[in-house]
């Protein structure tokens, strides 16, 4: 299990237990579409990769999230989540932080994040931390659907 701390707050990786309090979390920073299960969202993490799914706890409440992977030749970073009430004190960046350093022990060479393009706040924190648009376009197929 991973776990970084520091000033009270713990980085780990997900339990079962944590379930409710990070869908929660998605839905309280706006994360969730209809289009997207998160219970079946976090069901599939945990059967890849499943340390890569970080949480970050302050006093023992969930107040952050990051749901990190690695394919063997990017690393990518989806629902990364600060509780609104928390955001502005760094977690944030300190998720980010811990998913690049497992991510660069696996040999990760880049990390990936994809932001819906209204998101402009979220955008400025990336720029922040050193992310930048790649000249690349996302684009999306849905296999098996949640609804």
């Amino acid at each position: 299990m991973t776990a970084a701390t520091g000033a009270g707050l713990a980085i780990r990786s997900f339990a079962d237990a944590d379930e409710s309090a990070v869908i929660a979390l998605w839905h309280a920073c706006g994360l969730v579409r209809p289009w997207n299960d998160p219970q079946r969202d976090i069901a599939r993490k945990r059967t890849v990769q499943p340390e890569l799914f970080l949480v970050a706890t302050l006093d023992g409440a969930v107040v952050g999230s990051a749901m990190t992977g690695y394919d063997g030749h990017r690393g990518w970073v989806y629902y990364l989540a600060v509780a609104p009430e928390r955001q502005g004190l760094a977690i944030g960046r300190r998720l980010m932080a811990e998913a690049e350093r497992l991510l660069l022990a696996l040999g990760c060479p880049k990390i990936n994040v994809q932001v819906r393009g209204t998101n402009l706040g979220v955008i400025a924190f990336y720029d922040k931390l050193g992310f930048a648009p790649d000249g690349a376009t996302g684009l999306g197929k849905r296999l098996i659907p949640d609804d």
